[in-house]
This record gives C-alpha cells, sequence and structure tokens, in this order.
C-alpha cells in the first residue's frame, strides 16, 4: 500500500481520537456543574428550616412585646383603678385589667407553643447541615475525580497531538493538504475503504479501471463521487490462512 495512503488512514483514526478527547476535555465544565446542581436540593433545603426557625423567633419576639405592652397597659389601668371614683368606675377599670390579663395569658401560652416548636426546628436544622456538609464532601470527591480523569485525558491529548505532527510530517504535502480539505469538507471522514467495487461513505459504484488501480494500491485515488480518499483491504482466505497456520505449525 501507498506510504501516504497509509499515513493518511492512520491520520484519520488519530484525529477521530483527538476530537473525541477535545469534546471530553470541553465537557468538563459542564459535568462540574451538573455536579454541584446536586447540591441545591439540600441547600434548599437547610434554607427552609433556617427560615422556618427565622419565622418562629420573629413571632416569639412580637408576642413578648406584645404582652410587654399589654403589662404597661394592665399597670397604667391599675392606677387609674385607684382613683375611681364610683363604684361603676372601679368595676368598668377592672374588667378591662381581667381583659389585659386574659389577653396576657393567652401571648403566654402562644410562647410557649412556640417554644415547643422551635425544638424540632433546631433539630431539623442540625440534621440539613450534616446532610450538607456530607453532601459537599461527596461533591468535591467526585470533582477532584473528574478533574482527575481530565487531566489524564489532556496528557494523551498530548500525546495524540505529537504523534499526528510526526505522522504529518512524513506525509506529502499536497496529500495531506488533500486530507485536510475534504476533511473539513466531510465532516471529518476524508478517508473511506472501497469493498465489494463501492465507496463505503457515499456508496457509488467505482469504474472497473479504478477499482484495479486501488486494489494494486501504487498510489493515492480520490472517489469520483464523494472526493475521499479511497482504500482497499484484500480479502483473507480464511481456509489458506488456516491452512498455512496448520502447516508452520507442523513444521516446528
Amino acid at each position: 500500500m501507498d506510504p501516504d495512503l497509509t499515513a493518511v488512514i492512520k491520520l484519520q483514526s488519530l484525529d477521530a481520537k483527538i476530537k473525541a478527547l477535545k469534546t471530553e476535555i470541553a465537557a468538563l465544565p459542564k459535568h462540574i456543574a451538573t455536579i454541584e446542581k446536586s447540591l441545591d436540593a439540600q441547600v434548599r433545603k437547610l434554607e427552609a428550616h433556617q427560615a422556618a426557625l427565622a419565622a418562629n423567633q420573629r413571632e416569639r419576639k412580637t408576642v413578648e412585646a406584645e404582652i410587654k405592652e399589654l403589662g404597661q397597659k394592665a399597670s397604667k389601668l391599675k392606677d387609674q383603678m385607684m382613683e375611681a371614683k364610683t363604684n361603676e368606675q372601679y368595676r368598668a377599670f377592672q374588667n378591662e385589667i381581667d381583659f389585659v390579663q386574659k389577653e396576657v395569658r393567652k401571648c403566654e401560652d402562644r410562647i410557649l407553643d412556640l417554644m415547643t416548636d422551635s425544638e424540632p426546628l433546631q433539630q431539623n436544622i442540625s440534621k440539613a447541615e450534616a446532610a450538607l456538609k456530607e453532601e459537599k464532601a461527596r461533591v468535591e470527591a467526585e470533582k477532584k475525580d473528574a478533574q482527575k480523569q481530565t487531566a489524564k485525558t489532556k496528557q494523551s491529548l498530548d500525546e495524540m497531538t505529537a504523534e499526528r505532527a510526526r505522522l504529518v510530517a512524513g506525509v506529502k504535502p499536497s496529500i495531506y493538504n488533500a486530507y485536510e480539505r475534504i476533511r473539513k469538507r466531510r465532516a471529518g471522514i476524508a478517508v473511506a475503504e472501497a469493498a465489494d467495487g463501492r465507496c463505503s461513505a457515499c456508496h457509488l459504484a467505482l469504474r472497473p479501471q479504478l477499482d484495479q488501480d486501488l486494489r494494486i494500491g501504487k498510489q493515492v485515488i480520490f472517489c469520483e463521487s464523494c472526493g475521499r480518499i479511497l482504500y482497499y483491504v484484500p480479502e483473507v482466505d480464511v481456509e489458506t490462512e488456516q491452512t498455512a497456520g496448520t502447516d508452520a505449525s507442523a513444521s516446528k
């Protein structure tokens, strides 16, 4: 087979691998973003529990302020009651004081309820914090693994790029330029096998003379339809191969 043809066949295989490696490397930021998204659910859960506790504490402060205000009101009413001139005025003040005291007891009951509710809320926060910490550790481990794998991929890419450069150096410029031109036009596939008298890429039947020249393999031949570089792989006679193998074993 023509050396340039052998080289471009290898080059196409190498270019496919290089493309796959570049795609893998380019996907790293998106992959890491996907990994980090798994934290969102845990963060939202923690924030929800924190918000619930904060609401509990705000209401408690509001009720405590209301108790203080009611206490001040009751104190004023008691002072006014001491200055009452008639029994009716005295009873009116007493009724108001009783009402205020009932409101105070309601507020105190509400504070007890809020205090009782705050305990499980605190526990929920503690559990959510622990879960978030565990999830962060898992995410960091996954990110490191992804980054480590990408580092290996980059090393492989560097090695293949160097191998490609060595390969290109041994190809005639005219053949390499044709290879690159076809590769850009044909979605990266510049070389195709010819089988059963047809181009395996575009499936056009080859002229008999072109097919014959291709089988001889002494020159680089292009498909007359799609323009790709063609190569031919001779058929292997399985029976002949087996006989040759048997003869070789017997001669030992």
